[in-house]
């Protein structure tokens, strides 16, 4: 099998409108989550969001194009745009070799919501000509191939919360069985609207720590409620090793393992065997290594928590051979299908500058959830290889496993 490098990579999200500004956030324990204001929020039982503020789609788009595009879309080229920078491809690059793999959870939801309300207010013929092509999830990567000229394989990922990890493996197998040579993986996801955050309060699953919602987010923390929603967008550019070698591309690490499997349990309530499966997938392929720290899925849900724990103690052979473990939604909130894009950034940008992001809000412990979680502050450390969990509604997991080179 062909070798899989990461030579770009981009990131927004409510700490920041690039991958530097957002990371070094996220390592200094800053926290994005406040109260919506994205739409009237007050009659919610959840107000609080982690938003991308002060965001203009004008900047990455054209203006006459920013109406065709739902906000994940516009998020996700803003992303792709630094990635793509990043990677500094010469001129000419055969892009007919040259891919996509577009991932989110939910795709255009806003849209979904404004349409649906003119339906019913305005009736048919004055809903959008805009609104399909503009809020399926595959147009994500239609928009970003016609900014790239990408010619390659035009793929989607719409598995939930684990959708930017399995954009990531999916696209890693389509560049070690040949059929491309360079992919470019964007995961975003805006869903902070009206359906959206009371579709997750109506189960149950989100915060309703309303008044302090810079503390809401606390993943592993004993007394905590629900996650916090995020949006975002990261965009990852994998190349063939010796692709990326012979061109003198800038290497940031090596996609080593990766690892997928169905819970088969329950359409929204995690498993710990699913989970459990995909690591030791994952690590298997990867050939056992020690990882030395995990970027965990930690939804600040008191089951998942608790699950992903045990799951890793497993994975890992007991806890004393845990590596460090942190959840960064405490920062971002839990951007859904693009969490597992924007974590993956996070680990690889973890492993280049040696330092383990802290896993914030972390005061009263857990008994069930007794893992070095690196709380509250960061942490000096040599990383070699790291793991990023990511595990989504109707048991869908994903995990991948960056090596540096």
């Amino acid at each position: 099998m062909k070798r899989v490098v990461v030579t770009g990579m981009g990131m927004i999200n409510a700490l920041g409108h690039d991958k530097e500004s957002s990371f070094k956030a996220i390592c200094e324990g800053e926290c994005g989550i406040d109260m919506i204001t994205i739409f009237d929020a007050s009659a919610q039982s959840a107000q609080i969001a982690g938003e991308v503020k002060n965001f203009d789609p004008e900047s990455v788009m054209d203006p006459k194009e920013v109406k065709k595009a739902d906000r994940f879309i516009q998020l996700g080229i803003k992303a792709a745009q630094e990635a793509m920078a990043d990677a500094n491809f010469p001129e000419g690059f055969d892009k007919e070799r040259f891919g996509i793999d577009a991932a989110s959870g939910i795709g255009g939801l806003p849209s979904i919501e404004k349409n649906s309300i003119i339906l019913e207010t305005k009736g048919p013929r004055r809903i959008s000509p805009f609104f399909i092509p503009g809020a399926l999830v595959n147009m994500l990567g239609g928009f970003i191939t016609i900014d790239h000229g990408l010619q390659g394989p035009n793929l989607s990922a719409v598995t939930a919360c684990a959708a930017g990890t399995h954009g990531i493996s999916e696209a890693a197998k389509t560049i070690m069985v040949g059929g491309a040579d360079q992919m470019l993986v964007v995961a975003a996801e805006s869903a902070i609207t009206g359906v959206g955050i009371g579709g997750f309060a109506s189960m149950k699953a989100l915060s309703t720590r309303n008044d302090d919602p810079k503390h809401a987010s606390r993943p592993f923390d004993a007394e905590r409620d629900g996650f916090v929603m995020g949006e975002g967008a990261a965009a990852l550019v994998l190349e063939e090793y010796d692709a990326a070698v012979a061109r003198g591309a800038r290497i940031y690490a090596e996609l080593i393992g990766f690892g997928e499997s169905g819970d088969a349990n329950h359409i929204t309530t995690p498993s710990l065997e699913g989970p459990l499966r995909a690591m030791k997938a994952a690590l298997k392929m990867a050939g056992n290594p020690k990882v030395d720290y995990v970027n965990a899925h930690g939804t600040s849900t008191p089951t998942n928590d608790k699950n992903e724990t045990a799951a890793l103690k497993i994975a890992f052979g007991g806890k004393e051979n845990c590596p460090p473990v942190s959840s960064t939604k405490g920062q971002t909130g839990h951007c859904l299908g693009a969490a597992g894009g924007i974590e993956a950034v996070v680990s690889i940008m973890a492993m280049r500058d040696g330092i383990i992001p802290p896993t914030i809000n972390y005061v009263n412990p857990d008994e069930n959830c007794d893992l070095d979680i690196v709380p509250n502050v960061a942490r000096k450390a040599e990383l070699n290889i790291v793991m990023s969990n990511s595990f989504g509604f109707g048991g869908t997991n994903g995990v991948v496993i960056f090596k540096k080179i």
